[in-house]
């Protein structure tokens, strides 16, 4: 019993003796080398590659993962992943700073089993190109997504621009080999303000970027890049078919179907102003807002007319964001004849 006590006592110190001898040597963590960063003319999405520390590289009983941190210009902060490769491809906007840090984890037999991150790491940032004329970038680039079907993107032309300048745009995402050129362009005065991709399938849910560049006898323009997801772009069609008529109860009752188009009809919800117009001819307003297809309000006043409109966009639980459509025509109780009067029964709109 005594023997067996004093062998683990034994082993104890021998593993103690280990630990601080690992302590003593001072052994470190050295942070990855040959950080660069490869543009594959993707329009903003880049990669990013590094080598192993050179003392690490035959030490291959040892696990090695890195942390990766870089600057999101679209998110406005840090992003961290760690990954046991040594590349990683990530979306950056190509006319800010594009800042990179990586570190070098390790674990196994050379750390005693525990998971070791460098204390420094390797940085790299990445200026944005500054060729092109100043001044001549293009300005209010918008995109809408109309009835989920057809994408228009245009844009303005800034003050400096050269007036025989013309520009092109270039688009990219995942499932493109290449960027590709806008396949129509819209043209007014002989320029090109913007692109249509009518007939051209476009992925939701996944980033889309594009790059708006161009030429002219100054030089080169001043290259504008811009990411986004089309499902944030939508713009329902406006509402055709609007009905109104009263009930038994002196109540009005609305309701209306949905756009023609191809959004979703659980993804809508709708904003109805409506609008009452006194005997004096004063006209008061409130817009209601429901996820409803229908709505019903009392009929308070006798010589009051009422008026109805309604839009749509997509709710927030199905995109971050999106257009209002167009007003539909608006809908009156009681409607008015040709000579001005109010005739007593509510009509159909179409």
């Amino acid at each position: 019993m005594g023997r067996s006590r004093s062998s683990v006592t034994h082993g104890a110190a021998l593993m103690l003796l280990f630990i601080t001898c690992r302590e003593c040597t001072g052994f470190t963590v050295d942070p990855p080398e040959d950080l660069v960063i490869f543009d594959p003319g993707h329009l903003g999405h880049l990669e990013i590659r590094w080598s192993p520390p050179a003392r690490l590289i035959n030490k291959t009983e040892c696990p090695k993962h890195y942390q990766l941190e870089y600057f999101s210009t679209y998110k406005g902060g840090w992003t961290a992943i760690r990954t046991p490769g040594r590349s990683y491809s990530a979306q950056f906007d190509l006319m800010k700073d594009i800042r990179v840090k990586v570190f070098t984890l390790l674990s196994g037999p050379c750390t005693n089993g525990t998971m070791v991150k460098s204390k420094s790491y390797t940085e790299l940032v990445q200026k944005p190109l500054s060729t092109g004329v100043e001044g001549t970038r293009v300005k209010d680039f918008i995109c809408v997504f109309h009835k989920m079907e057809n994408m228009e993107c245009k844009w303005g032309r800034s003050a400096k621009m050269p007036a025989t300048s013309q520009q092109n745009l270039y688009f990219w995402h995942k499932q493109l080999e290449h960027a590709e050129e806008c396949p129509e362009y819209i043209i007014s005065g002989g320029v090109r303000i913007g692109c249509n991709f009518t007939g051209k399938v476009l992925p939701d849910f996944t980033d889309i970027n594009f790059c708006i560049n161009g030429s002219s006898a100054e030089g080169a323009l001043k290259p504008t890049f811009i990411s986004l997801q089309i499902q944030n772009h939508v713009k329902p069609g406006a509402t055709e078919k609007l009905y109104l008529r009263t009930a038994p109860d002196t109540q009005l009752e609305l309701h209306w179907e949905c756009p023609v188009g191809s959004v979703p009809e659980h993804c809508l919800e709708w904003e109805v102003e409506h609008s009452q117009e006194g005997p004096d001819g004063k006209i008061a307003s409130q817009q209601i807002l429901t996820q409803q297809k229908s709505l019903t309000l009392p009929l308070i006043h006798d010589d009051e007319r009422n008026c109805f409109r309604v839009r749509s966009q997509l709710h927030k639980y199905c995109v971050d964001k999106s257009y209002w459509s167009e007003w539909s025509r608006p809908n009156c109780y009681p409607a008015r004849c040709q000579g001005g009067k109010p005739h007593p029964r509510p009509h159909l709109l179409k």
